[in-house]
């Protein structure tokens, strides 16, 4: 069986899409690292194009990657409380449990990022390093992405929008197939926002990684600063979509982890 060919799994009230990837001989030992996606990509657009998943396990890891319920082949829900961070970020953790697996590294993209930060907040002992990609000082200041998103996923095409951000995203989710309605349910579910002494509470290893020209994230030296310990990783001359798969950025990841306790 092709292993880039999603699995479902029942986990909680959701059917979740996933794949489960065996590491290589590499340094990581065969260490699991959940991977969790950004707003209207998929597990595949986010970690296997930009070939993730690929030097992830050529190094040695574990690569698990799911679709967020109302992405790619997830179910879909259509009501924003369906939608709340908390409930994402459990879905991340009962998919570990399917897995039989008790701690893993987890890296998220922006939302991903904030599902990430919620699940290690509230899972502190599932996870082992917490990688916070596309995601700066906007995890407290601010709620993600702005709520006419949601408008944009509404209108009945991509022409009748003029504002940049909204039509950048309208057209990704179109790109990637998605249920435009859910995702706009997505957007006006995962309004919740972590206060500077929640992220002051993130006690595992910690990785902010945001290119220095994306104005989404918001600085990540500013969120860094906040959760004792964490690292910085600059990705130059990246914005919020370039940033994703850079080099400097899978690089400083590999670094990251072999460094990690």
């Amino acid at each position: 069986m092709n292993a880039l060919v999603p699995q479902l799994a029942k986990v909680g009230e959701a059917e979740i899409a996933y794949i489960d990837l065996p590491a290589e001989d590499g340094p990581g030992g065969g260490d699991p690292i959940l991977l969790i996606h950004g707003f209207a990509s998929t597990h595949g657009v986010n970690w296997v194009n930009p070939n993730w998943a690929t030097t992830l396990t050529r190094a040695g890891y574990r690569v698990v990657a799911f679709d967020n319920r109302g992405h790619g082949r997830s179910q879909k829900f259509y009501e924003p409380s369906d939608y709340d961070t908390s409930t994402m970020a459990e879905d991340a953790r009962a998919l570990l449990d399917h897995l039989g697996i008790w701690q893993a590294d987890v890296m998220g993209y922006s939302m991903g990022s904030r599902i990430t930060a919620f699940l290690t907040l509230e899972h502190p002992e599932r996870v082992r390093s917490c990688l916070l990609g596309g995601l700066g000082i906007h995890l407290v200041e601010g709620v993600g992405l702005p709520p006419g998103i949601a408008d944009a996923m509404e209108v009945p095409s991509l022409d009748d929008l003029t504002e940049p951000t909204q039509r950048m995203f309208r057209a990704f989710a179109e790109t990637n197939r998605q249920d435009l309605k859910a995702l706009a349910a997505c957007i006006r579910g995962t309004r919740q926002t972590l206060s500077r002494d929640d992220v002051g509470a993130i006690r595992v290893p910690t990785l902010v990684s945001v290119g220095t020209n994306d104005p989404i994230a918001g600085s990540a030296a500013e969120l860094a600063a906040l959760i004792p310990g964490a690292k910085v990783l600059d990705i130059p001359g990246r914005d919020h979509n370039l940033a994703v798969g850079d080099r400097t950025h899978k690089a400083g990841v590999l670094a990251f982890l072999a460094e990690r306790p």
